[in-house]
């Protein structure tokens, strides 16, 4: 029995063979659909509310019982938290465009990409948030719309992580419950270890710290934490984090004193992954370190957590302690490197759709 390609089935619809009454079979197209973090809609209040409640909801970013963190979230935390957010994302917030960079930037990288696949017709590309605006449902039902039979999801996250890369497909997946006709799916693994992200890394660096005033003695590299107990039930964030710093310090040839592994961003009163950014660069200032510079590996993109928590209060926290010369170096964004990452990973995922 030889099985018929969709080629060959199209043909034959063309040629009115195909059995009465059946749906006409057309080609379909190929979404491709980047998926960030999220952002909220506005730094008031309201906004704050309802980016944080979606957030802090999901079970693989609080793993705690519903019964025990309900009445911790909807009690203190959405009371206070919304506020003191607002106020660290006003500082930062994209006045011209009303948004967050991290918004304004990752719809920059889907426009880039969309240019730099001109040369494949069928293929629609669109961007998304796993939480906020625009919703993962919303941009799905769009791709569907556009008539698109598969899509090729990519989590803009270097390293994997439940909390990361699972929780934005968990979320594709909620939304393709609810689509009859559902696409076929693929999603871009973690490419902490891909050699064309260590050298986008690399070149970044290079040409940031070529244009500072002053030469680091420290380069920290500062991934978002989580909390120490995830990493022992078997997340292999940690090791994915490591692993991007071990090649990163090779390739730039650097020994383990002048690139080191930080975590930035805890939250609540248990352990997280160490040694603590914030920590680290106060006993660096205190030790007699007087110049160092930031980056951010396992972030695709600007964003709060890299604008605001490195850039601001990192700076102040090293010259508090006596610590001179600060620089924090910009995510790949959407870069010359960054797109090169981005299309590169696409076009081999693509690999027997295209």
């Amino acid at each position: 029995m030889t099985l018929a390609s969709p080629t060959d089935a199209r043909t034959a619809n063309a040629a009115g063979l195909q059995p009465s009454g059946a749906a006409p079979v057309r080609p379909g197209k190929i979404g491709i659909m980047l998926v960030n973090l999220g952002t909220p809609d506005g730094t008031d209040f309201k906004p704050m509310w309802r980016y944080l409640r979606e957030f802090l909801s999901d079970p693989r970013v609080i793993e705690l019982n519903k019964a025990i963190w309900y009445p911790i979230l909807y009690g203190l935390v959405l009371t206070t938290r919304p506020k003191k957010s607002g106020a660290n994302y006003a500082r930062i917030w994209n006045r011209e465009m009303n948004e967050s960079p991290l918004r304004t930037f990752t719809r920059a990288q889907g426009q880039k990409l969309a240019t730099a696949l001109a040369d494949l017709p069928d293929v629609v590309v669109d961007w998304a948030m796993r939480y906020g605006n625009p919703s993962t449902a919303s941009v799905v039902q769009r791709l569907v719309e556009q008539g698109c039979e598969r899509i090729l999801t990519f989590p803009l996250y270097p390293q994997y992580s439940a909390t990361t890369t699972a929780t934005a497909n968990d979320q594709l997946f909620r939304a393709l419950m609810k689509i009859r006709h559902a696409p076929a799916i693929r999603s871009v693994p973690p490419y902490y270890d891909e050699p064309v992200y260590i050298e986008a890394l690399a070149r970044s660096i290079e040409k940031h710290i070529a244009t500072l005033d002053f030469a680091p003695e420290v380069v920290i590299t500062s991934y978002h934490g989580i909390p120490k107990p995830y990493s022992d039930k078997g997340d292999p964030y940690q090791s994915h984090c490591l692993e991007t710093t071990r090649l990163l310090r090779e390739r730039l040839g650097w020994d383990e004193n002048k690139l080191i592994t930080t975590f930035q961003s805890r939250f609540g009163a248990q352990e997280w992954l160490q040694p603590y950014t914030d920590v680290t660069v106060e006993k660096l200032a205190k030790d007699g370190v007087r110049s160092i510079a930031i980056v951010n590996p396992g972030f695709s993109v600007d964003c709060i957590e890299t604008l605001d928590e490195i850039g601001r209060e990192a700076a102040e926290t090293f010259h508090h302690a006596g610590g001179k010369n600060f620089a924090h170096i910009p995510c790949l964004n959407d870069s010359a490197e960054g797109m090169a990452v981005v299309e590169a990973l696409v076009r081999r995922e693509l690999s027997g759709w295209v």
